[in-house]
């Protein structure tokens, strides 16, 4: 970052300031002249640009001074060069074939549009035309030089030539009506006639489920109108609408998802539940849930995307803080006992569960988990999915384990007391039982077991750790910022007094390296261990608020309070905390 000199220099006169200038000419001028840089920074900049070989526009850029887009403006106009947010640009339209991949990676150029012998083609410089001659050379079409921001270009180069920029999947646009979609399962459809859907239908359900991939999107969810059919995506936990389409196409697409998923298609007064698998290559495959639901206006469409990305993670990317992660380390360790993650959907407790999977997977350990459905496919682990139609359940499947050996079992989750009761005997019989329930916090999750039937003594002998937890967002390093809250707000939010005095807090902005000022996702954790004390109180049926108060005597955080830590760390921010956790 170049200092500002400004505040050092003596005043000068208009008449002064000036004739000083006239010795700067071109783009930094007219920055000078517009209050983005002063005459000092002008003259280092221009310095390092003819010590590396950069051009003006490269270097300011590079050295961060000004503002990156009102840098490239203020470049248009002295160039006389439109600008175009590409961010906001439509990459399918740009013409295909005028030139190879190769050459625009090289050139740094995208053509975008042509109209005759007349391209229109993106670039990121005015004062370096090497490119745009280039393209004349080798297309012999004219050229209209378009000005864009050199970060988003190189983003779109890469989407334009590999056709997805997340990196999730390595198939292009061109490619949708050829994309491999298999049902869940292997049984025929009841009409294998109604597998006639037209073109037009099927490439615009392949692109729903491809955008979806790319953004990352944990769920699609296709709802139906009056007027329209409405498309959105949920990210990083929020939803965002991506798109709608007429509500007279509503059936028909409805009608190929079904097929995918191997549904009724003539069924639509009752809820169906299906799944799906899309092939990306020969190495990578990706599984869909899909959820109907009849509605006023048609069928509604939920479609959950089951990303196997979550079994390579480890313990320490999850976001526990040290007391925490060394708890829940200590207790995957132990051979025997029952672990709880508890949290409402979508909180990610099953990568919590995979990532302890992940460490315990060795040869020399008998792994087996019973999912509804299996979320994330890991070698080494023996996985079931429930399967209703063949009466196949939680507690027959934990049974049939009981016979197989085994020295871990996951359980999808605790849904039952039958289901309770066997994974409790398990855990007291030699065997460490991982599992979730949907709780909102880990005194809660005592509360329900004993509602469930539960007998207190097996509750306090079998749990050894209690894990709720909660997703939120993290806020974007490239462009948040210092917000200031009251007082009042910080002490109402929880923090103490004594952490105002030095408190620095971040707010989202939004750029185009983010989503509303947030990319990504990280955990806050509530861990409670069951401690002698706490065993005590289970054994006497005390209250779930009497729970609450032993867990804070023994300095368990709550959710708020490990929510306050992410803020304190610059991770998140206080709205996301506050949307996220209750007092």
């Amino acid at each position: 970052m170049i200092p500002d000199m400004a505040s050092t220099q003596e005043p000068i006169t208009a008449v002064e300031q000036w004739e000083q200038q006239k010795t700067i000419g071109g783009l930094a001028r007219r920055m000078i002249e517009q209050d983005l840089i002063n005459r000092s920074q002008a003259e280092t900049i221009l310095g390092e640009a003819e010590k590396n070989g950069h051009s003006f526009l490269a270097q300011t850029l590079q050295s961060d001074v000004a503002n990156r887009e009102r840098v490239y403006h203020c470049a248009s106009e002295e160039f006389g060069m439109p600008f175009l947010d590409l961010g906001s640009f439509d990459l399918d339209t740009c013409p295909d074939g005028l030139v190879d991949n190769k050459f625009i990676e090289t050139h740094k150029v995208l053509p975008l549009y042509q109209r005759g012998t007349k391209v229109f083609l993106a670039t990121t410089d005015p004062s370096d035309s090497a490119g745009l001659d280039a393209f004349k050379f080798q297309t012999g079409l004219g050229v209209e030089a378009i000005l864009v921001d050199s970060a988003i270009l190189a983003r779109s180069i890469e989407q334009s030539n590999t056709g997805v920029s997340t990196g999730l999947a390595e198939l292009s646009d061109d490619g949708l009506d050829e994309l491999e979609i298999s049902a869940g399962d292997e049984e025929d459809l009841d009409d294998p006639t109604s597998t006639e859907v037209d073109t037009p239908v099927v490439r615009f359900v392949n692109k729903i489920f491809m955008d979806a991939i790319r953004q990352g999107a944990s769920d699609i969810h296709i709802e139906p109108y009056e007027e329209k059919l409405r498309i959105r995506n949920r990210q990083d936990g929020v939803l965002q609408e991506i798109g709608s389409a007429p509500s007279v196409l509503g059936p028909r697409i409805v009608a190929r998802i079904k097929i995918l998923s191997n549904l009724n298609i003539a069924e639509r007064r009752v809820p169906q539940d299906g799944r799906m698998r899309i092939k990306l290559s020969k190495n990578q495959e990706i599984d869909f849930r899909v959820s109907t639901l009849p509605t006023q206006f048609g069928e509604k469409v939920v479609i959950r995307i089951l990303d196997g990305s979550g079994a390579a993670l480890g313990l320490e990317v999850l976001g526990l803080e040290s007391e925490q992660f060394q708890l829940y380390e200590e207790a995957i360790r132990r051979p025997y006992g029952m672990i709880l993650v508890t949290g409402p959907t979508g909180s990610g407790k099953t990568v919590s569960l995979y990532s302890a999977l992940n460490v315990l997977n060795t040869p020399d350990i008998n792994i087996s988990s019973v999912e509804d459905p299996v979320e994330i496919s890991v070698p080494g682990i023996n996985q079931v999915a429930i399967n209703e139609k063949a009466n196949l359940d939680f507690s027959m499947a934990l049974r049939a384990f009981l016979r197989q050996d085994p020295d871990i079992i996951m359980v999808g989750e605790i849904r039952d007391l039958e289901t309770a009761d066997i994974a409790i005997k398990a855990s007291q019989t030699g065997h460490l039982v991982l599992s979730t329930l949907h709780t909102n916090d880990a005194a809660a999750t005592i509360t329900r077991l004993l509602n469930m039937g539960v007998e207190p003594f097996n509750v306090a002998s079998s749990v050894h750790l209690i894990m709720a937890q909660r997703l939120v967002r993290r806020l974007c390093t490239k462009c948040r910022q210092k917000t200031e809250h009251p007082p009042e707000a910080l002490l109402s939010a929880g923090f103490d007094e004594a952490d105002l005095e030095d408190l620095t807090i971040y707010g989202p902005v939004g750029c185009d390296e983010c989503v509303a000022g947030y990319k990504g996702r990280t955990g806050i954790y509530q861990v409670l261990p069951i401690t002698e004390a706490m065993i005590g109180l289970i054994i006497r049926g005390a209250e779930q608020d009497r729970i609450e108060q032993q867990a804070s005597d023994e300095g368990v955080s709550t959710l708020r309070q490990s929510g306050l830590k992410k803020i304190k760390a610059g991770i998140t921010s206080l709205e996301e905390i506050l949307r996220v956790t209750n007092l």
